[in-house]
């Protein structure tokens, strides 16, 4: 992390600089994110229609491995490795994956606006682990793409309170430990500079976690549930990437009631202004 130190202030001034606030040229906002599954449940699913909604196009895509932490990323791009699923969510919502894709390929697709980083969720409250790979990892991306495209981290959530997942252990097994090491962490790295934006997407789980609908955001333990949990992170990454107050939204997915649709919105929208901080939602 030392010898990458120095770099620190230039990328600042990079992005303050060349920051593109809402979309490029076209009128169409572009979003990639290096992830795994956590990103599958944040972006790729009912983004696209909370921009539609609101008028804004959007195009989304998402390199994805399992379970990948930053370190993984970054010998990924060490050695060019095409070991990724690229999904990608159109212009028009329709959605297709090509297999077998580098970091490098996925980056050149698109003139992206922004680009998404986050570590895997058992290491997501541990600073000291991200910034082994973080850095490399940042100064190789932005060496490729140059000064245009926003750098923005992933804020992933906690896991549910009677997690199974082997990661729970780095926390004690207690939800309340992990979240406090994840708000943490991500309030470092907002520090760091390398980042026009965190996405509070675990804040908002953990807002949302305190309404009548309790500790049911996941489906196994750790990854969001596929209908209300998943809309809940989704609706995190609009606000914040729009600047959009995402309670006056009109969207809400067929398979999501009234109630959840209400505590997403507004858990999303508490997390944006207090990232690092848990909102009660009376609802």
């Amino acid at each position: 992390m030392k010898k990458n130190s120095f770099l620190l202030p230039l990328l600042l001034i990079i992005q303050l600089v060349f920051y593109v606030q809402v979309s490029a040229a076209d009128g169409v906002l572009r979003i990639l994110a290096i992830g795994n599954s956590f990103s599958e449940d944040g972006i790729e699913n009912y983004l696209h229609e909370l921009a539609a909604a609101a008028d804004k196009q959007i195009i989304i895509g998402n390199l994805y491995i399992g379970g990948a932490p930053l370190s993984l990323h970054a010998k990924n791009v060490r050695e060019d490795r095409h070991d990724y699923s690229y999904r990608k969510v159109l212009l028009d919502g329709n959605k297709k994956t090509k297999n077998g894709v580098s970091i490098a390929e996925a980056l050149k697709d698109e003139p992206w606006d922004y680009i998404s980083f986050q570590q895997a969720s058992p290491l997501s409250g541990n600073y000291a682990n991200i910034m082994e790979s973080l850095p490399e990892l940042v100064q190789y991306v932005r060496g490729q793409v140059g000064p245009k495209p926003a750098f923005v981290y992933h804020q992933t959530w906690a896991y549910q309170r009677d997690s199974k997942h082997e990661g729970f252990k780095n926390y004690g097994n207690d939800q309340s430990t992990m979240y406090g090491a994840i708000a943490e962490t991500s309030k470092k790295i907002k520090r760091s500079g390398y980042f026009q934006k965190i996405i509070p997407a675990g804040t908002a789980i953990q807002n949302a976690r305190s309404s009548s609908i309790g500790d049911n955001y996941t489906r196994d333990g750790y990854h969001l549930q596929l209908d209300y949990g998943r809309f809940t992170a989704a609706c995190t990454w609009f606000e914040k990437l729009f600047g959009d107050d995402v309670r006056k939204n009109p969207y809400k997915p067929a398979a999501v009631t009234e109630l959840q649709a209400n505590v997403a919105k507004r858990a999303a929208h508490s997390a944006v202004r207090k990232p690092f901080r848990l909102s009660k939602i009376k609802l």
